[in-house]
């Protein structure tokens, strides 16, 4: 089922207005008739609607059903993403989205190797974010996740202040004990950090920084793990712990 996104409630009359490229989507390339049905997503939540009217340049839906599916994890997961190279990032976000994330955050660290200038860090920004929307439609997700401007390595932890937890995947952490342990805090949390480094890792001082400020050190396996790997991994690992705790297929 399709799922599209608006910036403006439903009308008294129970109907979202959908406009712009949606609408020439609906129209024109999926030329869904009057009748059909699909998702319309606002502030959170997702409601089951009819295809009720084309208008000259909008798309008239009808709400059939009201939350008809919720999709948002209890936590909001923040990634803090070492900034790599190519076009990893688009997969990071395609997948983290997909998994849940809130926010991703494009982290420029020591040992990066990508190195943008201003103009090219608003452009790739608003790539990545036509990347997180297009991930939040295939996934029905029930809002859009936000992918903030690139940052260096302590505006990061000082936006890590405010989350409830903050974990660093880390290639020199031993064993999973404290993985576990950190895993299971999430159930007391809002807002979770994830900080994972770029090809080159983390360097000492910026895992002493992280530390200090009361980030947890945890191990994703024995094996060395590629950035956008351990992206991936350590969101699912947070994801599947959270939609466990919350118990809601239980």
């Amino acid at each position: 089922m399709y799922n599209f996104f608006v910036n403006e409630p439903k009308d008294a009359l129970g109907q979202y207005y959908i406009i712009g490229a949606d609408y020439n989507h609906i129209k024109n390339v999926l030329r869904m008739n009057v009748g059909d049905e699909f998702l319309v997503s606002f502030d959170g939540k997702s409601d089951l609607c009819r295809l009720a009217e084309f208008s000259t340049d909008t798309v008239i839906a009808e709400v059939i059903s009201e939350d008809y599916q919720a999709t948002e994890l209890p936590v909001k997961i923040h990634l803090l993403q070492g900034l790599p190279k190519g076009d990893k990032l688009e997969l990071i976000i395609q997948k983290a989205v997909e998994l849940g994330v809130a926010t991703v955050t494009p982290v420029e660290m020591k040992y990066s190797v990508v190195k943008l200038d201003d103009k090219k860090k608003k452009s790739k920004v608003a790539r990545w974010q036509a990347v997180a929307e297009s991930a939040a439609k295939q996934s029905k997700r029930s809002s859009i996740p936000e992918v903030l401007p690139v940052c260096d390595y302590n505006t990061a932890l000082n936006m890590a202040k405010d989350y409830d937890l903050l974990l660093v995947p880390y290639e020199n952490e031993n064993g999973m004990a404290d993985t576990v342990l950190a895993l299971q805090k999430l159930k007391n949390c809002k807002n979770v950090g994830i900080l994972i480094g770029p090809e080159g890792g983390f360097s000492e001082d910026e895992i002493e920084k992280a530390k200090n400020m009361g980030g947890i050190s945890i191990s994703l396996g024995k094996r060395i793990l590629r950035t956008e790997t351990a992206a991936i991994t350590a969101v699912g690992m947070c994801m599947l712990q959270i939609e466990m705790d919350s118990g809601d297929n239980i």
